[in-house]
């Protein structure tokens, strides 16, 4: 500990150089889960996750946890190649010290850059860049992050309760037709989304909606 606060006290340029990349890392470590969530596909699933138990309106069935572990490893499978290319590309020469850690930093952006344009949407990346009154980038590397992460989270956003919405309306059909026979049938203290429920878990598990949600968020990467 001692010599961890000597780094941070000692007049030598190096030294200072040294303690300050240090702490440089340790605050993007801490800043690691906004990091997940906004960088990858992470909002996208979990959104759409959340819309799928609201629409069945099972409470809490799937629980939270189960959830965010499902969304974290359809993030992992999902950004897989993109993480490969910056241990490849960038931390494995860092560790080897072939190149520098500004070096580093410019080859882990650049793949990570590369997954957000390709699901941004130009609209939206454009508010950003018309807000900041710069240059219209050329390349994909004249784009800085600060403004590049942003745009591709309201892109997400807005594909997330797009996907919401298109699964909310089956189920909407059911709760609308159960409501609608319990009326004509004078039934009308009893609340429909308690018969209903049995309904829509029933079609859920009938045309296998847990495939057919993850096969639409694989696809839609």
């Amino acid at each position: 500990m001692n010599e961890f606060m000597d780094m941070f006290s000692s007049s030598d340029p190096s030294a200072v150089s040294t303690s300050v990349k240090l702490l440089l890392l340790l605050t993007v470590l801490s800043l690691a889960p906004s990091i997940l969530i906004l960088m990858t596909s992470f909002t996208r699933i979990i959104i759409v996750l959340s819309f799928v138990r609201t629409s069945l309106a099972t409470q809490q069935m799937p629980p939270n946890q189960v959830l965010i572990g499902l969304a974290l490893f359809l993030t992992f499978f999902i950004m897989a190649p993109t993480f490969g290319d910056v241990y490849n590309d960038a931390l494995q020469p860092l560790f080897a010290e072939e190149i520098t850690l500004d070096e580093a930093y410019d080859r882990a952006s650049a793949p990570v850059k590369g997954f957000m344009a390709k699901h941004t949407r130009q609209k939206d990346l454009a508010l950003f860049m018309n807000y900041t009154n710069g240059d219209k980038p050329e390349t994909l590397e004249d784009i800085p992050l600060t403004t590049l992460v942003p745009a591709f989270a309201i892109s997400e956003l807005k594909t997330a309760f797009q996907m919401g919405f298109m699964i909310f309306i089956p189920f909407l059909v059911i709760d609308m037709a159960v409501a609608s026979v319990l009326m004509s049938m004078g039934m009308m203290m009893l609340p429909p989304v308690m018969i209903s429920l049995p309904f829509k878990i029933l079609l859920f598990v009938l045309v296998d909606g847990w495939y057919l949600i993850t096969h639409s968020l694989l696809s839609g990467f």
